[in-house]
């Protein structure tokens, strides 16, 4: 299919063939045409339908309907091309927090036929340099908040000359230069299969990775998940704590929102207490956070009872049984799990409400396959742990990355997860491949031992890796995070394995407790286990 990318870095940059995965296009909704612009299809054909007076992006203080975004990312598209010298195919970086500048950036970018790199807001220079030289970064467009980290980074990378800052407001911002551009844009006439996003992985092991995606990649997760396991409404209003950066967050609370006419909540900031006060205050009704903000939150059960809240997703990382209980039993609404990765883009083992077991994470979405395997590949009989491979509309291909080799194999994806299946074909998490901790010739995972931890009374948050032992080669080490009011003590310590003993296989009991204040966790709130392995 032709390219309309004049700069083909990324096109020359693909997987080979032989390294890509096996697409699976089965679904009728799947059926692309071959020129697509996703940001046609999810906010200009939306407003020609004449639904552009429908809200779409809410913030505090402010409200934008959807012909208002349009707005916006057509004088941005605008100023990108006609002022700062934009190419189709050139990277543009983005760095903001949640909010609906950042979106209006997105989709700018998508109608400019280039390359969206967003970046977590808690990165600094040397990992923003990192992006920029891995991306050939061409362009920024950033909050005037964030751009210190920017130039400092910009300045080792001189392939980036072309910064404009928003929420500025001197002759030199992004938003003089909006007000100098008309508010129409002809969409560049993209293929399917030209890449309209670089995502990096979120960084639980070190190096950062760059994941392509396709235009048709960003309408394909729209067509499986959200119909089939959400259901979202037109009257829905999201909100949630995953950044835009994180594909989690690009998802939930902007593509799938938009691809029904739903509105969203954007917040830059989003602790568990402010989502329970935002939740209130703008009639949310759909969620997206991760575990660890679902437990503070359920103490609040009483007033989100009282809300417009009625769906509620947790993804990122795995989902403890005790935190589903504790939810369920807190707000009366049974928690929609799943699992992702940024080199799928987006959620392809799920469950709905109806369907949700508690331990599981569900069965493959709509669109997707899934089967556990053994080290060669060959899928393994059920209640048996192995690999996770996936194939589906979406997959994994790296920027120029060795990796490839070992994340595709034989059409397969290979997440990295570690997984068995069970007679009716429901999907349980064990470990990441890599946090299976093997100890006197037992496996055991990491999140199980968590679970059992988590139910304790006392613990609010626990993490759980294998440390080298000269007896058993590894025993297994619980990093406890107490309630308020509670106090470390050995006895509390002693305790605490005795209360794993009963509740799982005694063998899997940590012999060493080390209690925190906080756990090392990545902006999207998972939990870092290779920073527990190192020494404090």
């Amino acid at each position: 299919m032709t390219s309309a990318h004049i700069d083909t870095f990324a096109r020359d940059r693909l997987p080979p063939p032989s390294q890509q995965p096996e697409y699976c296009f089965d679904l009728p909704a799947l059926q692309f045409p071959a020129r697509l612009n996703c940001a046609t299809e999810l906010l200009d054909l939306r407003v020609a339908a004449g639904e552009g007076d429908r809200t779409c992006l809410l913030a505090p203080g402010l409200r934008w309907s959807y012909a208002e975004l349009q707005d916006r990312a057509n004088r941005i598209a605008a100023v990108l091309v006609h002022e700062m010298g934009l190419v189709p195919g050139n990277r543009v970086l983005l760095r903001a927090p949640n909010n609906p500048m950042m979106v209006a950036c997105w989709f700018a970018v998508m109608k400019a036929g280039a390359i969206a790199v967003a970046t977590m807001p808690l990165l600094r220079a040397k990992e923003l340099a990192q992006v920029m030289d891995k991306g050939a970064i061409t362009h920024a467009l950033c909050d005037a908040r964030l751009a210190d980290d920017l130039r400092s980074a910009a300045a080792q990378c001189p392939v980036l000359s072309r910064i404009r800052c928003f929420h500025d407001a001197g002759p030199d911002g992004l938003e003089a230069a909006m007000a100098r551009q008309s508010g129409s844009f002809a969409n560049v006439d993209t293929a399917a299969d030209d890449t309209c996003i670089l995502a990096f992985t979120s960084g639980t092991t070190g190096m950062p990775k760059g994941t392509m995606h396709f235009h048709r990649d960003v309408m394909a997760i729209c067509a499986c998940w959200p119909p089939h396991v959400l259901r979202p409404r037109p009257d829905d209003v999201f909100i949630g704590s995953p950044p835009l950066a994180f594909t989690f967050g690009l998802g939930g609370l902007v593509l799938f929102p938009m691809s029904v006419g739903a509105a969203t909540v954007l917040l830059e900031k989003a602790s568990p207490a402010q989502l329970v006060q935002a939740i209130g205050d703008f009639g949310a009704t759909t969620l997206f956070t991760a575990p660890t903000s679902y437990r503070a939150m359920a103490a609040s059960g009483p007033e989100l009872r009282a809300t417009r809240l009625r769906q509620c997703v947790s993804a990122g990382e795995v989902l403890p049984a005790a935190t589903r209980a504790l939810w369920k039993e807190a707000t009366g609404i049974e928690l929609i799990d799943g699992i992702g990765a940024t080199e799928m883009l987006h959620i392809f083992i799920s469950a709905d409400e109806a369907s949700a077991r508690p331990g599981a994470t569900g069965k493959p979405v709509p669109g997707y396959q899934a089967r556990v395997v053994d080290e060669q590949g060959r899928p393994l009989p059920p209640n048996t742990v192995g690999r996770l491979a996936v194939k589906g509309p979406t997959g994994c291909r790296y920027l120029a990355d060795e990796r490839q080799k070992h994340y595709v194999q034989d059409g397969w994806n290979l997440t990295g997860d570690a997984f068995l299946m069970d007679e009716d074909g429901y999907f349980h998490y064990q470990s990441r491949t890599d946090d299976m901790i093997i100890s006197a010739g037992y496996n055991i995972a990491s999140p199980e031992v968590e679970d059992a931890l988590l139910q304790h009374p006392l613990v609010a948050e626990c993490g759980v890796i294998g440390v080298p032992d000269e007896e058993r080669g590894q025993i297994v080490k619980a990093f406890v995070v107490l309630r308020p009011g509670a106090e470390p003590t050995e006895a509390l310590a002693a305790e605490l394995q005795d209360f794993v003993k009963q509740r799982i296989a005694p063998y899997k009991y940590p012999r060493a407790v080390e209690f925190r204040t906080h756990l090392p966790r990545t902006e999207t709130g998972k939990l870092q286990r290779f920073r527990l392995r190192q020494p404090a």
